[in-house]
């Protein structure tokens, strides 16, 4: 949906910008040499709204070379700077709730066209922390949003006891990610009360999930059969979900290629309350409120 969109911005904006120029550089010259003709031959005995009506700008002419500039602003925004996206699942709760609708910066890690996603300009590197939106690799017309854990060349293992552990490039120690447990989790799944810690990776602090009860699931990639750990290849990176035993990352389907990029996640600018009770009549895609409270910046 997303590349559908913005091949048909793309599109409407190369329609209109064609256009637009046409007529200001050969339509609108033809017309003009009309009205200097008809001027002439009438010398002062007509007025200018008179002499315009000689050679009119056709309507849908003048309705389609206004839209463009609009149009032209639109898809340079979404395309090369911010894109706005909404949060469909709990897999980034606590960071992110389903109904969060965020800003993603584009520019974050290069300027991409915005149809084939060939890079043009490279402005920068995810950085370990990071809150990345990317293209699903197997199915890469869908948007994921996972967290960056692991860098090109790290080992990432993640432990029965749901601990993660990072080894950075050339570094043969590999230490565990510090946990502060927070005692107010106010997070449940079912009956069962979830455990809220608060994380370090790198320099970025942030808060995780972890279902008690739920051991982790059958791991679906991993280079070796019983060992939950990955050496992350060059020009690739590890992500994970904050929720971690309910999300679907790098542990089960592998890594994200750079060129899968998208931008990273820096804010709310809106977030909608859906929940309702089993008697509402509202249908489920209607909001029951705004959570002001969280709109800003993403850690």
């Amino acid at each position: 949906m997303a590349n559908t969109f913005s091949l048909i911005l793309v599109l409407a904006t190369l329609v209109t910008g064609i256009i637009w120029a046409l007529d200001k550089f050969v339509w609108a010259p033809k017309r003009q040499l009309k009205i200097e003709a008809a001027a002439a031959n009438a010398g002062d005995q007509v007025d200018a709204e008179t002499l315009q009506a000689v050679a009119p700008q056709p309507s849908w002419v003048e309705s389609t070379s206004s839209m463009f500039p609009v149009i032209a602003l639109i898809m340079v925004f979404r395309s090369f700077i911010y894109e706005p996206f909404q949060i469909p699942s709990g897999s980034m709760m606590p960071t992110l709730l389903v109904g969060d609708f965020i800003l993603v910066e584009k520019f974050a890690y290069g300027l991409k066209d915005p149809v084939f996603r060939t890079q043009m300009v490279e402005t920068g590197k995810p950085e370990r922390g990071d809150v990345v939106v990317f293209k699903f690799p197997p199915q890469p017309k869908i948007d994921y949003i996972k967290r960056v854990v692991g860098m090109p060349g790290d080992t990432v293992r993640y432990s029965a006891h749901k601990q993660l552990c990072v080894a950075p490039k050339g570094s043969v120690e590999c230490k565990p990610v510090p946990l502060t447990d927070m005692t107010d989790s106010e997070f449940t799944e079912g009956m069962t009360r979830l455990v809220q810690f608060n994380e370090k990776i790198g320099e970025q602090e942030h808060q995780i999930l972890v279902h008690p009860l739920k051991r982790d699931r059958t791991l679906a990639y991993q280079p070796r059969p019983g060992v939950s750990e990955w050496v992350v290849p060059e020009g690739q990176y590890f992500v994970m979900g904050d929720n971690r035993d309910n999300s679907a990352d790098s542990r089960y389907w592998g890594f994200v290629p750079e060129a899968n990029l998208v931008g990273k996640a820096v804010g709310i600018w809106i977030s909608f309350e859906f929940e309702r009770g089993a008697d509402s009549a509202l249908p489920s895609w209607i909001p029951t409120g705004v959570r002001f409270s969280r709109i800003g910046g993403i850690n």
